[in-house]
């Protein structure tokens, strides 16, 4: 892939947990030195991301890394630990 952009949306909802880390892994490779956006409810699909925008009606009302969004311990935080219990 020659892009120097990608755009991922959803791409991991509609498969099992398995698939979804083989997937994790593929796009790995298709995403070095290449700008992503990625659009994603499951949130295990961004948590290694440099940037997360995390939206609330429409509007980013938080934006980090993982360890900085969840030492914030607001949306993301919830919505992260939500999927995990």
């Amino acid at each position: 892939m020659n892009s120097e952009m990608l755009i991922l949306d959803e791409a991991t909802s509609n498969v099992d947990t398995r698939t979804e880390l083989y997937i994790q892994e593929e796009m790995k490779s298709l995403m070095k030195n290449k700008t992503c956006f990625i659009i994603a409810h499951r949130l295990s699909t961004i948590k290694n991301a440099d940037n997360i925008l995390v939206l609330n009606n429409g509007d980013i009302v938080e934006n980090g890394n993982h360890q900085t969004l969840m030492k914030k311990k607001g949306i993301y935080y919830s919505l992260y630990n939500s999927q995990f219990d």
